[in-house]
């Protein structure tokens, strides 16, 4: 790509995962989504929510910024739609806080889903009573700087996954799973799959019909466990 070509630092205006995907999205766990997208949508478990009960989707607004500086965050919340889930490459850095209370408040106010940050943030008590979806990589009481250039609505590389703009995010207790914007209304007849498949594995588990999974004689064979013809 020519350097005329190349996409600006910032970039305002993107293609979203649909409204409506985001609202069916949002009735599954992260799990069945993770497991129906190929078990490699979901984040490194170091990037978790401020308290269990807090959960959200929508599409992702990408942020890279420099370790300790969260310049990029305030303008990731400036165009920002709501609805939208800000996603932060912090770089993994815990020596300061991207994000506290105040930020917490005002994303709140213009109707931002949630923020998830390969980094530290701050305020926890206050977030967690405010409610808003916070996941972040740790805690630090220092705060950041606000000078220094990152990117905005560009891939960006976050708890071991690639996150584009636009991309569906979805948090819970168990983490947060991103799934590609172009693939997101695929997975959800897959999803629904999923659940009837589990929701009859844990009825035929309760009533004793079936105590262990149907799959497992035929995996041990093909691991070289047990030989053809073995059960346990």
């Amino acid at each position: 790509m020519s350097q005329a070509a190349a996409l600006p630092d910032v970039v305002r205006n993107i293609e979203r995962v649909d409204a409506q995907v985001v609202a069916q999205a949002a009735q599954f766990p992260s799990s069945i989504l993770a497991d129906v997208a190929g078990r490699r949508g979901g984040l490194h478990g170091r990037i978790a929510p401020l308290a269990p009960g807090m959960r959200f989707a929508g599409p992702a607004i990408t942020v890279e910024v420099r370790p300790g500086d969260n310049l990029m965050i305030h303008a990731a919340m400036a165009v920002a739609q709501p609805g939208d889930v800000i996603v932060v490459d912090g770089k993994g850095d815990l020596s300061s806080a991207l994000m506290g209370e105040i930020m917490s408040q005002q994303c709140m106010a213009l109707g931002i889903a949630a923020v998830v940050i390969d980094g530290a943030v701050r305020d926890s008590e206050a977030i967690r009573e405010l409610g808003f979806p916070m996941y972040a990589a740790g805690l630090n009481p220092n705060g950041p700087t606000k000078f220094v250039p990152g990117r905005l609505n560009h891939p960006i590389c976050i708890g071991g996954v690639t996150v584009c703009p636009g991309d569906l995010v979805v948090g819970d207790a168990d983490g947060v799973t991103v799934i590609e914007r172009t693939k997101a209304a695929a997975m959800l007849p897959l999803a629904v799959n999923k659940v009837a498949a589990e929701t009859k594995r844990i009825a035929d588990i309760r009533n004793r019909k079936a105590l262990a999974p149907a799959w497992l004689d035929a995996s041990l064979r093909s691991a070289g466990v047990i030989r053809e013809g073995e059960t346990l």
